[in-house]
């Protein structure tokens, strides 16, 4: 390789679609499991990119696997929101875990049209560093827009989706889909940067990388609803 080429390609600026970039870049959150760090793209999930989530049902641990990198930010002192989740959160078990719920918002919609502005604005916003939602009737422009929106606000953005979108197309730049089996958790990656992963990244949900847990004080959570007209202002 031209000597002036291969110094241009070691500037830490520059990505390699036929390598994974290295583990520690600011730029990417560590997940808490080492077997899923390895997998993907600086060692972790992405900052200032959309992530999508694929699951069959709920419940099989796709919030566990999130845990340890919320209670990372949350011990940075970093504000993170939840759209239109299905149920209330358990405050008792967040606390536990680590994530401070005074720095935790739930915000839930009362249309599908007005939780896609939520979710666009508190990506774009630069307040939240981390933003999850649950959204209903997706299409290519919309989800165009929140990975903009999460470019633009350097937010980790997480969409929960059903495992049977799988074979729609995305412009998410990471697209997992879970799997709970005897084993474990069976994450299956569908799409980074980097290249498709044949096989899945198995994961014990019990053991993760030093996450700081905090012992629960009477936690609650404050759930704020939107009206359409407070929105559309």
């Amino acid at each position: 390789m031209n000597a002036s080429l291969d110094l241009v390609l070691q500037h830490p600026g520059i990505w390699r679609g036929d390598r994974l970039a290295q583990t520690g870049d600011a730029t990417t959150l560590p997940t808490g499991f080492a077997e899923l760090d390895e997998q993907l793209p600086g060692g972790g999930w992405a900052r200032g990119a959309l992530t999508e989530i694929l699951v069959e049902r709920e419940g099989i641990g796709e919030l566990q696997l999130l845990l340890p990198a919320l209670a990372k930010l949350s011990a940075q002192s970093e504000w993170q929101a939840w759209v239109a989740p299905p149920h209330v959160p358990y405050a008792p078990a967040l606390s536990v875990a680590g994530v401070n719920l005074k720095q935790l918002l739930v915000a839930q919609p009362r249309t599908a049209a007005d939780a896609w502005w939520t979710v666009e604005q508190t990506l774009r916003s630069g307040a939240c560093s981390a933003v999850l939602a649950w959204l209903s009737k997706p299409d290519e422009r919309r989800m165009r827009r929140l990975q903009l929106a999460a470019e633009s606000g350097r937010a980790w953005g997480v969409l929960f989706r059903s495992a049977s979108a799988a074979q729609e197309r995305s412009t998410a730049s990471l697209r997992l889909r879970l799997e709970a089996t005897a084993n474990g958790l069976a994450v299956h990656i569908l799409k980074r940067r980097g290249g498709y992963v044949s096989k899945p990244v198995m994961v014990n949900l019990h053991q993760t990388n030093g996450v700081r847990r905090a012992r629960p004080s009477a936690p609650s959570l404050s759930v704020v609803q939107f009206p359409r007209e407070a929105v559309r202002s």
